[in-house]
């Protein structure tokens, strides 16, 4: 290795460049692309894993919703048609007899009138239980989530959004401990959440313990629909198919019946996601590298004719008493110094197009691009595969000069 501490060695690289600048130029041009293309689609890549990873980020992605419908055949002498109603009773069914599922939550909604003082609005009440904090986390700004005690007591106490605050509430006044009235009924604010960045079913303005919204709304045993959630090895398409055949069961509805009880398998469609995301990334490796050794290839045919224009110094130094691998191991230094050269710049490059595509894309809730950026991992690889694919295409030039014996290559005019 000394020799690359030699000023000799980095003297001969320069001054080969330095000979024909423009062809120099364009030989890197192949690498630059390749791998600008690589860090750009790579960082792009992220950066749409980024946005749907926020998108999704306050559920427990491994879930499905059902919620009851009208049956579309007869069955035990019930008429087509008929309403079905999923109850507390159901949840409890689907807990204990359903394999996989960690979680089952039932929920409640209805729109009410909201007022405060002289301010109100019609907002959608959700009737939860605590549990719903652990399967879709709220991003609480003050005070908290709803509680066990919260249940048991029937309290009438709100945790509201954002978007209610701001319609309620003067700018910066206090909310925690002040009273709003949902259908005519006083409810003490407890906590405020951030708006979540998606939206899966219906929204959630305000929450208010299960046990009131019952109350409230004479809801009995009924529920609007629940969450399944399953164990992070579970499949949730099964979870999903068995937990409508046992309802079916429960509820007296035809087997064959599809149209009972609707559902939105949030697992699943995650699962496309992520495999789509994972396929684009297969994708970029492959037409990156792809690109990198279209260039390399480009770089050592440069070489090549490099050697053909060098025949007669190359001669010279092998009657001086150059050796055979002195005369590879500079071509080959040639071929690496070029390639990342080509690559650094393609790196900053491809650093400054992420910059621009996050400045563009990546600011706001809606951005398409969340923090499109590459890893230093990814950086390093790169310029390893540069390394090696450099000293690989600079062999055969090198190999090639190593054959020119010095009396011919001294009669070359």
């Amino acid at each position: 290795m000394k020799f690359l501490f030699e000023r000799d060695t980095w003297q001969e690289v320069f001054d080969s460049l330095s000979k024909n600048k423009l062809r120099s130029a364009l030989t890197m041009v192949g690498v630059w692309w390749g791998i600008l293309l690589l860090i750009g689609l790579l960082g792009a890549a992220r950066g749409l894993e980024n946005s749907f990873n926020r998108l999704f980020g306050d559920f427990a992605t491994n879930s499905v919703f059902v919620w009851s419908q009208a049956t579309s055949k007869p069955f035990k002498g019930f008429q087509e048609g008929r309403m079905v109603s999923l109850t507390l009773t159901d949840t409890e069914k689907l807990k204990d007899n359903v394999e996989g599922i960690e979680f089952v939550v039932p929920r409640n909604q209805n729109s009410s009138l909201v007022v405060r003082n002289f301010l109100s609005g019609n907002f959608s009440i959700n009737g939860d239980y605590p549990l719903l904090d652990k399967v879709q986390k709220k991003k609480l700004v003050h005070g908290r989530f709803l509680n066990q005690n919260d249940i048991d007591n029937n309290k009438k106490v709100a945790v509201i959004s954002e978007d209610i605050y701001k319609q309620l509430f003067q700018k910066d006044a206090e909310m925690i401990g002040e009273l709003i009235k949902i259908n005519g009924i006083n409810f003490t604010v407890i906590g405020m959440f951030a708006n979540g960045n998606a939206n899966m079913g219906p929204t959630s303005d305000i929450h208010i313990p299960f046990t009131t919204f019952q109350q409230i709304y004479n809801q009995g045993e009924n529920i609007g629909w629940m969450m399944l959630t399953g164990k992070p090895d579970a499949d949730i398409r099964q979870i999903e198919e068995d937990a409508k055949l046992l309802l079916r069961n429960l509820h007296d509805i035809h087997p064959e019946d599809k149209r009972a009880f609707g559902s939105f398998n949030l697992g699943n469609e995650f699962k496309k996601i992520t495999g789509f995301l994972t396929g684009m990334q297969f994708l970029t490796w492959f037409v990156g590298i792809a690109t990198l050794i279209a260039g390399v290839f480009a770089i050592g045919n440069i070489l090549l004719i490099t050697v053909k224009e060098r025949t007669k110094e190359i001669g010279v130094r092998r009657a001086l008493g150059a050796t055979p691998f002195e005369i590879k191991r500079q071509i080959v230094v040639e071929a690496v110094f070029i390639t990342i050269i080509a690559g650094l710049l393609g790196i900053i490059s491809g650093g400054w197009i992420l910059i621009a595509i996050d400045a563009a894309f990546g600011q706001g809730a809606e951005a398409v691009m969340v923090n499109a950026s590459v890893s230093i991992a990814v950086v390093f690889i790169a310029l390893i595969i540069l390394v090696v694919l450099g000293t690989l295409i600079g062999l055969i030039p090198a190999f090639i000069a190593t054959k020119i014996k010095p009396i011919e290559a001294l009669r070359e005019e």
